[in-house]
């Protein structure tokens, strides 16, 4: 497992957001940001509901979503957010939120 990002949540527009249409909400390049931050602005009919919604989340870029998912509860299912780019989110037994990404080089080109 590697790090890779710390994903916030805000109402207000961010420079450079990239709009994902499975989740219906707008992302921020955190490679591109000094701390690996990447802010979620969701629109008002975003399918994502619970955790993923209401609280930040760690990110990390892993080999195989499935072997590092063992024992977390699924809240979002696998999906491809930017071309080349898998993720599913996940919540551990503390109640974390924890997106788990297969990705090669940088996700946004």
């Amino acid at each position: 497992m590697e790090f890779s990002h710390v994903g916030l949540i805000t109402d207000r527009p961010q420079p450079g957001e990239v709009f994902v249409p499975a989740t219906r909400v707008w992302i921020t390049n955190f490679v591109a940001h000094p701390y690996r931050i990447e802010w979620l602005r969701f629109e008002p009919d975003s399918p994502v509901t619970g955790p993923v919604r209401t609280q930040p989340h760690v990110a990390w870029r892993v080999r195989s979503i499935a072997e590092a998912a063992r024992g977390l509860r699924t809240l979002i299912d696998l999906f491809e957010p930017l071309p080349g780019v898998r993720v599913a989110f996940f919540e551990n037994a503390d109640g974390a939120v924890i997106e788990l990404m297969e990705y090669e080089g940088n996700p946004f080109g």
